[in-house]
């Protein structure tokens, strides 16, 4: 927006608002740490502008119109340029703006992603699947990326996914990432946030970039230390490691503060020099190109409708353990643990230990959404929407994952250490130490028998019911319901 308006006016003519919305920061009780990323990377951003010579009207305002309506009042500009949000509510609120504001208003693409400039199914067929992995192929032929001459893949194959499902060893300890010290400008939006008494965590420990600078030196630390084996280990999840050999740049890439090809390219010299092998810098490049890129088409493709899709017809709200990490559960203790302290857990502990047990456990998938939004750093609606309700929850009749993501015990205890230091055994189905994810997951295929057994991609799962006669079905199923009867949830803050 801002080259756009330097290419059509003196900059003296320019003047770019900035706006910290209250009706925003209180429309969930959001993980504090969430709030001073983005107030802090505002208001540098700000400061940078007006070291540059533009001129910054920087409001804080009850909302968003209110800002605008003062700004209006007092410098009558005749015309507002802005970019597409990245919301369909924000979206919609910026079209109303010349007839609800009186002021000619430009609306220009969203730079944030691949997608806004060049769309691989720009027309899709109501009811049609489109899968990711045919989207990334497009998507990477476009822009030629890990292509040979003969526009085949790179290594000889699109995906190596099947490499990247190794556990931890004990003997690999992951390099921790970058972390900066809060300067002045951050340690007043921390002492702000701490104020704020209704929102969840602490701005204590506060060490995330908030410059693009500052951004860039935390990309280049992830190709220098971590990139080599990201792909190895993609999949595991370790109660010593959090991060294990994760970018944690989606932080940085969902504001702005990063671009996803520079992440990109910044993966291929490091693939070209010969300092990452080829199934880490592909999984990083389909994490970016064809995961993110392909979450925000399909937001855009199923809204509004996605927001509320229930295809498993759960209904509860988010069980308290989620919201204090006050369980036995020694994988959910863990994560949620670390997600209250830093706002941020990587993408299979969500999927595999979050959305999991949401799913089996019958949880609304719009309250595990919102919960999502309030808690992580990097959550907005546009990536929540399709991975938990769509993906994780598997709400969306199939759109966006091709199954639903559901697993027992067995999977978090070979991918994880969280087992080895938990009182209940991976190994029973039912019984006193059972996993919980055991039965409820042993549950779910008997509720779900026939539906599941429709979906080839479940084949396996549903087979294993073979193995459970009528009496340890009974069995799994009282102790599944007994479970879930005395399962503490929190209050919904499900968004209206």
């Amino acid at each position: 927006a801002l080259d756009y308006a330097k290419a059509q006016a003196n900059p003296e003519n320019i003047r770019v608002l900035m706006i910290e919305s209250r009706e925003q920061t209180f429309r969930l009780p959001y993980q504090r740490k969430k709030l001073v990323l983005l107030y802090s990377a505002m208001r540098h951003y700000a400061l940078q502008l007006r070291e540059s010579g533009i001129d910054v009207d920087y409001q804080s305002a009850d909302t968003t119109t209110d800002a605008l309506r003062a700004h209006l009042a007092d410098f009558k500009p005749d015309l507002l340029v802005t970019m597409s949000a990245s919301t369909y509510i924000g979206r919609n609120f910026q079209r109303d703006l010349e007839q609800s504001l009186h002021i000619r208003t430009v609306l220009l693409p969203n730079t944030m992603f691949l997608v806004e400039s060049f769309n691989p199914y720009p027309d899709p067929k109501p009811g049609k699947r489109y899968v990711m992995e045919n989207f990334y192929r497009v998507m990477r032929r476009h822009h030629r990326i890990l292509l040979d001459d003969a526009d085949q893949p790179v290594g000889g194959v699109w995906n190596f996914d099947k490499d990247n499902r190794k556990s931890l060893p004990r003997s690999v300890v992951p390099p921790e990432p970058l972390t900066f010290l809060p300067d002045a400008l951050t340690e007043q939006v921390m002492q702000e946030v701490s104020a704020l008494d209704r929102h969840v965590g602490t701005p204590d420990g506060f060490a995330l970039a908030v410059t693009h600078e500052d951004a860039e030196r935390a990309l280049n630390d992830f190709i220098d230390h971590r990139l080599a084996d990201f792909g190895t280990y993609e999949d595991a999840m370790s109660a010593q490691h959090g991060v294990l050999f994760h970018s944690v740049l989606s932080p940085y890439v969902n504001i702005g503060l990063l671009t996803p090809m520079q992440m990109v390219e910044a993966a291929l010299r490091a693939y070209e020099a010969g300092s990452a092998p080829i199934n880490a810098v592909e999984g990083f490049v389909r994490q970016i190109i064809g995961w993110r890129e392909y979450i925000y088409w399909q937001y855009w493709r199923q809204m509004p409708a996605l927001r509320d899709a229930n295809g498993w017809h759960g209904t509860r709200t988010m069980p308290r353990m989620f919201w204090d990490a006050d369980t036995p559960m020694n994988c959910v203790h863990h994560v949620v643990k670390r997600l209250i302290d830093t706002g941020y857990t990587h993408h299979i502990e969500r999927l595999m230990i979050i959305c999991n047990f949401c799913l089996l456990a019958g949880v609304n998938p719009g309250e595990v959404a919102d919960w999502f939004l309030n808690f992580y750093v990097d959550a907005y609606e546009w990536v929540v929407y399709p991975n938990v309700i769509g993906m994780g929850m598997n709400a969306d009749g199939g759109q966006t994952a091709t199954k639903p993501y559901i697993a027992s015990a067995n999977y978090i205890h070979n991918m994880s250490d969280y087992c080895a230091g938990c009182p209940f055994d991976p190994k029973q189905r039912t019984g006193e130490r059972a996993c919980p994810y055991n039965f409820l997951y042993w549950n779910f295929i008997i509720e779900h028998e026939a539906l599941l057994r429709s979906n080839p991609r479940l084949g396996r799962n549903v087979l294993g019911l073979r193995h459970l006669d009528a009496h340890e079905r009974e069995r799994v199923q009282e102790q599944a319901q007994s479970f879930l009867d005395e399962l503490e949830l929190y209050e919904s803050v499900r968004q209206k």
